[in-house]
């Protein structure tokens, strides 16, 4: 898996930056199949701007979050994209589900 992050009018630090790898941790826990993690964090005056772009396959997911405090605000952009690859993970094995009746009822 490829993790890229990225900063608008700000410098990624280490711990900035281990901090998000940790965070995905949290990600990876729930859905193992993600193929690249594009972060993109931005400060605008006293708001940060956090984005990020999952690409699994057959999916991309995309989740945006604002906060007063960086570290505030990638954890509610995580919140966001864990709830959005849980129900992703609930439709696929929903489909895989519905596929194998199928084929049992086939038969």
């Amino acid at each position: 898996m490829n993790i890229s992050v990225t900063g608008r009018n700000i410098d990624v630090t280490p711990p900035l930056r281990e901090y998000v790898e940790s965070k995905l941790d949290r990600i990876r826990r729930h859905f193992d199949q993600l193929i690249d993690v594009q972060f993109v964090l931005d400060v605008d005056k006293l708001v940060h701007h956090v984005e990020a772009t999952i690409h699994t396959r057959g999916k991309d997911l995309f989740a945006e979050n604002n906060d007063q405090d960086m570290y505030a605000a990638i954890d509610g952009l995580v919140d966001k994209l864990d709830r959005q690859l849980i129900k992703h993970k609930e439709k696929l094995q929903s489909k895989n589900r519905a596929q194998a009746r199928k084929v049992t009822n086939a038969r």
